[in-house]
């Protein structure tokens, strides 16, 4: 093979044959793992909490399952043809200097999820620390209340923080116990906690009777569509970087049925599981709580509240170094091999996944969907639909994989950037950056015409459409001209 050591490295070299061992199970397996997380949970009873019905949120799951599956697997059929990883793909389209932009895009918003799925295990710490340490809750307030932010949770928050990095700083082995702790703790958890939702709320009758607070149709589907985009943005990043688990398949079809079996069924099952129980802390509680964490600080038991934050936050910290912290490390290391190992690359993570404050992305439902969810989705609905062109139309399916890692193979275009899928790109977002700017409160929600602001609440959509039609037709037109 012609490479360059700039480009090529063992972690991503193509997978030879007999190395790929992934079955169907085995990518059903991996989807049910990812799916049973806190954030999947909060993901269904956010939509409770802004109004919707049961059968409404889990079939808005459902559907936003089912879309995201289509790029999934039509980006995952590069991995398992050529055993290649997320970021050597994104040359052939972006370049092979280029690839660095789609890869840093997914680096960042994972970033975010590391923060949120941070706070999410140090507020279960803190939940069980505050009932064997009242005094947690009277600590004096040292931020600024713009920040939203108490000093007891604060505290516990770093130090789970701590306990993240330090687990980066002895590598990702030491975590493989947790996960497996993890695949057996969180299915009984929500089994617990749907039997303590039936049993509180005297069956599923009362929960199903709920009903949605939308007022008209055309309120639910003002509600709806954002939410959608939201289901879709949940898993915008996997579905440009499912190569990294397709390029082990020991065939498409293993891929495929894998991912159709795994995806869609444990997404809305667990969601059911947020649905069931949401809405029955309404008939107990009087109030909706959609955040289990919170939910489980309500029980009675100190004892059963502090195992059931232990496990949450033993659970978290799994998920977060497995799923938040392996990918971005590597993409910032792909930036400057020489001087970012995995070890940097995961505190850089840490460092961005505080500065983006996620306490208050995952305060209120509004925050998690409209800002974070479908705020990332206009970022990489644009790159997978660029990606998804590049290789089903321009490339038919056929890649020269030598020239992904040679400096001066076709995939160079210009000083190693490909400008149509940068200028496509940038298209791609530009619509929706307007209604960006108001849901995050920078401009005035007058600021722009009404029917611009709205194409926000098709973020991924929009990205995803514009961009790929924009770099179709960049790249036929440079064909042409050649």
């Amino acid at each position: 093979m012609n490479t360059n050591s700039s480009l090529y490295s063992e972690d991503l070299a193509p997978i030879s044959a007999e190395k790929r061992t992934w079955t169907t199970w085995n990518y059903a397996a991996l989807w049910i793992s990812m799916s049973l997380c806190i954030p999947t949970y909060m993901l269904s009873s956010s939509l409770i909490e802004g109004g919707m019905n049961w059968w409404q949120a889990i079939l808005t799951i459902f559907l936003g399952n089912t879309v995201v599956l289509i790029p999934m697997i039509l980006n995952g059929h590069a991995g398992a043809k050529y055993g290649i990883p997320f970021p050597v793909f994104a040359r052939a389209s972006f370049g092979t200097t280029g690839a660095n932009i789609p890869a840093l895009l997914r680096a960042i918003v994972a970033c975010g999820w590391f923060g949120i799925q941070t706070w999410i295990g140090g507020f279960a710490i803190y939940q069980m620390a505050h009932l064997w340490i009242p005094s947690l809750d009277t600590l004096p307030q040292i931020f600024p209340d713009s920040w939203g932010l108490q000093t007891g949770p604060a505290i516990c928050f770093i130090l789970f923080w701590l306990l993240n990095m330090y687990v980066v700083y002895l590598g990702v082995d030491s975590i493989r116990k947790l996960l497996v702790f993890k695949a057996f703790f969180l299915p009984l958890a929500a089994l617990a906690l749907l039997l303590w939702a039936l049993n509180a709320a005297h069956g599923l009758g009362p929960i199903l009777d709920t009903p949605s607070k939308f007022a008209s149709s055309s309120d639910f589907f003002k509600f709806f569509f954002p939410a959608l985009t939201g289901m879709v943005g949940f898993w915008a990043t996997l579905s440009l970087n499912i190569p990294d688990f397709t390029r082990y398949a020991t065939s498409q079809k293993a891929q495929i049925k894998g991912q159709i079996y795994g995806l869609p069924t444990s997404m809305t099952l667990f969601a059911f599981v947020g649905v069931v129980v949401t809405s029955a802390t309404t008939i107990v509680f009087g109030t909706m709580i959609w955040d289990p964490v919170v939910l489980a600080g309500k029980f009675d038991s100190k004892l059963l509240v502090s195992i059931a934050m232990i496990a949450v936050a033993i659970s978290t910290l799994a998920t977060n170094i497995a799923a938040n912290i392996v990918s971005p490390a590597n993409d910032f290391a792909n930036l400057s091999p020489s001087k970012i190992d995995f070890r940097k690359g995961g505190y850089i993570t840490g460092i961005i996944g505080i500065l983006i404050f996620p306490w208050k992305l995952i305060a209120d439902p509004s925050g998690y969907i409209f800002t974070w969810l479908v705020g990332y989705s206009s970022l990489l609905g644009p790159v997978g639909g660029i990606m998804i062109v590049d290789y089903y139309f321009i490339r038919k399916q056929t890649l020269i994989v030598d020239d992904l890692y040679n400096t001066k193979g076709i995939y160079s275009f210009s000083n190693g950037f490909n400008f149509n899928a940068i200028i496509a790109l940038l298209i791609g977002i530009a619509p929706n950056v307007p209604g960006f700017f108001t849901t995050i409160k920078v401009l005035p929600a007058n600021a722009f015409p009404a029917l611009i602001l709205e194409l926000y609440h098709y973020a991924w959509f929009v990205g995803f459409g514009i961009s790929g039609l924009v770099y179709y037709a960049l790249m036929k037109k440079q064909t042409h001209n050649l």
